[in-house]
């Protein structure tokens, strides 16, 4: 039993910075690469594709990635553990098999966790009493069942480790918590008891500060920003975490950015709500515990966790189809630019209304202006605004004729319109969001370990 490893944060979405998952195994030592790639509107996105195509619906991020860093896996023994599997985590497995059989690695074993997808259940899980209920409204999922793309439940850590106990050396996932991912491997090394809620919390602290990469090391900082160094090469978070569940937060030496305590700080803050109930399907963490100290230069020590039991409960998010929208934008220069982008919305809206267009909902933002401030942005002059419109509604050719009344607007109304490129804007499925909760006790995970 070890009783400290090192867990590197290499992904905090799909999307994020290429190049870390490299420098995290290249540039120092760790134990343990997470890569988070998952978030609610992500499983619908996969789920499309995989509709498409079967082969289809994972992280194709994740493979490039394996190109560049299972030469290290293998050659320093790092453990990969990802949730970017998303809603097709074998065929991520055989994809990943390919790419080792490319580089010439052989007994590579990689671990599929798998029973987070629940839509194919979902009719059955009605039937046997378990309603899934939308958590803010109360809606019935049913009512949106034929327009459900995706259902899953988050599962936690516990799958991940059981793969670990197998032997795996990476681990691809579906739907696994952001904070899984990290507290997965401290359980497994360190022999935590599921039930020492003290310590299932600070792994999960921990998960929760690895989960979004560089915006614990300085990225996205509301703080002193501009003397952060060499941001172009700013370096991911790792966890230094001990058997006791105290941890270091650091990152590898002479990398960019910064890790202190303002910067992780903001992360803890980060999509949190009741502070005393951060909830998981491993435990409930109380983040009004979290003790932090500077232990060194890039170098954060948390201690002090606390914790509670975990809910009978797994959340399920689940995404449906609820019609369309549209958005189009044109910038204008000064003077006036601000009146003249007004002056283009009122025309715009007064044009609509008489072709008797109407809409779920339409709303206009002026960027450059107030578009992030709103009512509190300072009155200034700019010297340009874009104007930009969007619509929603289920009527799909109300939303195709909005699209056709943006460019008339460059010779038909306010002077000196610029901006506009890509032909008309084109309708777009608007993917809603339905979270709920599920009975833990009908959900069947399953671990699959295999060599190539």
């Amino acid at each position: 039993m070890k009783k400290t490893i090192r867990i590197a944060s290499g992904q905090g979405f799909w999307g994020d910075l290429q190049s870390a998952p490299l420098q995290q195994v290249s540039r120092g030592p760790i134990d343990y690469l997470m890569m988070d790639y998952l978030a609610e509107v992500t499983m619908s996105i996969m789920q499309k594709q995989r509709m498409k195509n079967p082969n289809l619906g994972y992280a194709k991020d994740l493979i490039e990635v394996c190109e560049e860093i299972l030469p290290y896996l293998v050659e320093r023994g790092i453990k990969l553990i990802t949730n970017g599997g998303g809603v097709n985590p074998l065929a991520a497995r055989d994809k990943i098999f390919e790419v080792a059989n490319k580089l010439g690695i052989k007994g590579l074993k990689v671990g599929v966790v798998l029973g987070d997808d629940i839509l194919p259940d979902i009719d059955e899980l009605i039937k046997a009493g378990h309603p899934l209920k939308h958590m803010e409204t109360g809606e019935g999922i049913e009512d949106v069942r034929e327009r459900l793309l995706s259902a899953n439940v988050y599962t936690g850590a516990w799958p991940i480790v059981e793969a670990l106990r197998q032997g795996a050396q990476i681990i691809v996932t579906g739907r696994t918590t952001d904070t899984g991912l990290t507290l997965a491997p401290m359980i497994h090394e360190f022999g935590w008891k599921e039930d020492d809620w003290n310590l299932m919390s600070a792994g999960t602290v921990a998960g929760h500060i690895n989960e979004c990469g560089a915006q614990a090391s300085g990225g996205n900082f509301l703080g002193d920003w501009r003397s952060l160094p060499n941001m172009h090469d700013v370096g991911f978070p790792i966890i230094e975490a001990s058997s006791d569940g105290t941890f270091v937060v650091t990152k590898h030496e002479g990398t960019g950015g910064l890790v202190s305590r303002e910067t992780v700080s903001e992360q803890l803050l980060y999509e949190i709500g009741d502070p005393q109930e951060y909830i998981t399907p491993d435990c409930v963490a109380d983040f009004t515990s979290i003790q932090l100290e500077d232990f060194g230069p890039n170098r954060v020590r948390v201690f002090g966790i606390t914790g509670r039991p975990n809910t009978p409960f797994f959340k399920v998010s689940a995404s449906y189809l609820d019609g369309f929208v549209s958005f189009g934008a044109l910038t204008y220069s000064a003077p006036d630019a601000y009146e003249k982008a007004k002056a283009a919305d009122a025309i715009l809206r007064a044009r609509l209304e008489a072709l008797g267009l109407t809409f779920d909902e339409i709303r206009t933002e002026f960027v450059g202006m107030n578009a992030c401030h709103g009512p509190l942005a300072a009155p200034i002059e700019p010297n340009e605004v874009t104007m930009r419109i969007g619509v929603r509604d289920k009527n799909r050719a109300n939303i195709e004729r909005f699209g056709k009344e943006i460019a008339p607007l460059i010779l038909t109304g306010p002077p000196s319109a610029t901006g506009f490129s890509g032909g008309r804007p084109k309708p777009s499925d608007v993917v809603a969001y339905f979270p709920a909760l599920l009975d833990k006790r009908v959900v069947k995970m399953r671990v699959e370990v295999s060599e190539n």
